[in-house]
């Protein structure tokens, strides 16, 4: 990915992680081991993740592990492993004595599950492990599969943050991305979490959709504006290797449906303009907000400053002590290992440099629009003015960004294109490889 491209091309990403994930490897486990029986390192913040991988479709642009044919006795059997699981990891001695600062449950579609299936889960998580004095418990919901008795029990058992996957307001853009909920259903589903009272709503939008248009676009944000969450994410849309987009491309080499990125980006320029005139304030190149002081993105923050993230369920992504690890993507390896083996169910890892920990934390907390210098110095002794020096000055003269001794910060032009200003940061050896 280049500030240059225009096209979306198949392999386009969004960075959450560095290294990239294809270069993790098996290999690599014993020392994810080690790391969690380690104790932790003083004052690392600690999160929790739970993927559950079950939907009701599978969107076209989807590139994450789930399942959309699961029947009630599968689901229970998911959920009996993910509880077998936190069990597991709940004695890790990499959990010292940490209280969770942040909590996230996604997917797929966590408010896939029934209000019981849900109260079980909780309950059969909480005989080892809370939450009670956690900063943000996050809940990701796709507007279809919400009731209002579902959603006063996601208040019950303690979630602060909904997350709300509309992504678009038209029908038919939903309907052609395979998106499983129409309108209708995101104003039903809105009354009943004002009722309920969340600290935070956030609003999911997706820039790029097939079927999108300009008319299209301001309805959506005019639609959003008027709904008035507290955080608005917008999403420029991707093309990894594994959406169903992509294999069409690939397969029979058709021309890419996906907005090329000089549209998304004006239309992501635009959304900025009308939600800075309704009083919103940017707080990353995917985020608005309302009230800095009401949304503190914990999960956000605390992960793209090096805090340790247990990540259980299928497939999920997680690091501690600077080793990161994937878990088992195959659905009977990972309920095998957890029901029968009693192991926890880790594919994948890797040993990450002081080096590498330090361009991970840049390069993310880049994404948050900017780079405060005495942090890196205090942290890893490096003056990053300094050790990127030409990286830094290219992007100050394609007005990305700003640089002083003190401070880099993006500009609006920066803002726009986020993610492309990242891979040169990259070692050398990780520069034009696959991402995923």
């Amino acid at each position: 990915m280049s500030t240059e491209s225009t096209k979306t091309e198949v392999g386009s990403y969004f960075i959450s992680n560095y290294p990239p994930y294809s270069q993790w490897k098996g290999d690599h486990l014993d020392a994810v081991t080690g790391a969690m029986q380690a104790p932790p390192a003083a004052d690392t913040p600690l999160g929790l993740y739970l993927h559950i991988p079950f939907c009701r479709k599978r969107c076209k642009f989807c590139y994450f592990k789930v399942f959309t044919d699961q029947n009630a006795k599968d689901i229970e059997a998911y959920v009996s492993a993910l509880c077998r699981e936190i069990e597991l990891v709940s004695k890790l001695p990499v959990m010292g004595d940490r209280q969770f600062r942040f909590v996230y449950f996604g997917g797929g579609t966590p408010s896939f599950l029934s209000s019981r299936q849900l109260t079980s889960l909780v309950d059969r998580l909480r005989a080892n492990i809370n939450w009670d004095k956690a900063e943000e418990v996050t809940f990701e919901c796709e507007p279809g599969t919400l009731q209002e008795n579902k959603v006063k029990t996601l208040k019950e058992l303690g979630v602060t943050r909904i997350s709300l996957g509309i992504e678009n307001f038209s029908d038919s853009v939903l309907e052609e991305n395979g998106r499983a909920h129409l309108s209708k259903e995101v104003y039903r589903a809105w009354d009943w979490i004002q009722a309920a009272d969340f600290a935070n709503v956030n609003i999911d939008l997706i820039s790029g959709m097939v079927g999108e248009t300009w008319d299209n676009w301001k309805y959506n944000i005019s639609q959003t504006i008027k709904l008035s969450p507290e955080s608005i994410t917008i999403y420029q849309m991707e093309l990894p290797f594994n959406t169903v987009y992509s294999k069409d491309i690939l397969g029979n080499k058709i021309e890419t449906p996906v907005a090329d990125w000089e549209t998304k980006r004006a239309w992501l320029n635009y959304a900025y303009d009308e939600f800075l005139n309704a009083g919103y304030k940017i707080s990353s190149a995917y985020t608005v907000v309302k009230d800095n002081n009401k949304v503190n993105f914990s999960y956000r923050d605390n992960l793209w400053g090096g805090a340790d993230l247990l990540a259980t369920g299928i497939a999920s992504f997680g690091h501690v002590g600077g080793v990161h690890y994937q878990n088992k993507a195959d659905m009977k390896q990972y309920k095998t290992d957890l029901t029968e083996l009693g192991k926890l169910p880790l594919g994948r890892g890797y040993v990450a440099t002081p080096h590498q920990l330090l361009v991970r934390e840049m390069i993310l907390q880049l994404k948050r629009g900017f780079l405060d210098v005495g942090y890196f110095k205090q942290k890893f002794n490096v003056d990053i003015t300094e050790r990127w020096k030409s990286e830094f000055e290219q992007h100050q003269s394609d007005e990305m960004l700003t640089v002083t001794p003190d401070r880099i910060e993006l500009t609006r032009k920066g803002f726009l294109h986020a993610d492309a200003l990242l891979p040169p940061f990259f070692e050398d050896e990780f520069q034009g490889i696959r991402y995923t």
